[in-house]
């Protein structure tokens, strides 16, 4: 634990100040919009990519957090929260689709989360399932529905990497021969969309009895393999929903 009165080394972030119910982002810059989207918002601390704010969304306390991207970071803002006393952890991110059923715009709601990072194995075994939190789900369908939004249930793939493992050929068009078929494989798995941080948080908080739980809205693709944003400003208010009604 932090010494009391202490802030969190990487999160810079005091006791008392971070409420009980936190949003994750990977974009500081989505951590901000969250924040706007709240009555009397309050900035908390800067650091490295942790940006953190407080504030009330229909009059629940609700704080954010950017985490950066990938598993490692990821887990240093799931410890370092955890130490601060939050108890819910929701993800509010972007990731890719794999199922053909799954557009540009949607939103996935992850249930699971495989396991193909290497921050989770950490923290538990390969068996360890890396699993959502029932309530915190439903909340999040309920939410969704609301706002009709467009939106899927189902496993997430969390991988290391946004080039290689995500079937983007890396710097001169390298791709070792077994991720030629990277996306394929996962389809033929069943999973709806692919990311870099869900596994993390989901196992961590299983080990450490927290509740947590995913959206994230679904981005296009331009020709050349980049990301094209669609549906983040749904996926905030669909979490921020969620968040004030557990």
């Amino acid at each position: 634990m932090s010494p009391p009165g202490r802030a969190t080394y990487h999160l810079g972030i005091r006791p008392g100040m971070m409420p009980e119910r936190v949003l994750l982002t990977g974009d500081p810059a989505r951590a901000r919009r969250v924040a706007e989207s709240w009555s009397s918002p309050a900035a908390l601390a800067g650091h490295r990519e942790f940006s953190s704010y407080a504030g009330r969304f229909r009059g629940v306390p609700l704080g954010v957090v950017s985490t950066g991207i990938g598993g490692p970071a990821m887990a240093i803002a799931v410890e370092e929260l955890a130490r601060l006393g939050a108890t819910t952890l929701l993800r509010v991110g972007s990731s890719g689709a794999v199922a053909p059923s799954v557009r540009a715009g949607d939103l996935v709601i992850t249930s699971a989360s495989g396991r193909f990072d290497g921050a989770s194995r950490a923290y538990a075994p390969p068996g360890y399932p890396a699993v959502a939190s029932p309530e915190i789900v439903r909340a999040l369908e309920s939410a969704a529905t609301r706002h009709r939004a467009r939106f899927h249930v189902g496993a997430t793939a969390s991988v290391d990497t946004f080039y290689l493992e995500q079937g983007r050929p890396g710097f001169g068009g390298y791709l070792p021969p077994d991720l030629r078929d990277a996306r394929e494989r996962l389809r033929r798995l069943g999973f709806l969309n692919v990311e870099m941080e869900t596994a993390t948080l989901l196992t961590i908080a299983g080990v450490y009895g927290l509740r947590a739980g995913a959206v994230c809205a679904v981005f296009g693709e331009r020709r050349d393999g980049t990301p094209l944003p669609r549906g983040e400003e749904t996926a905030i208010h669909v979490a921020n929903e969620a968040l004030a009604t557990l």
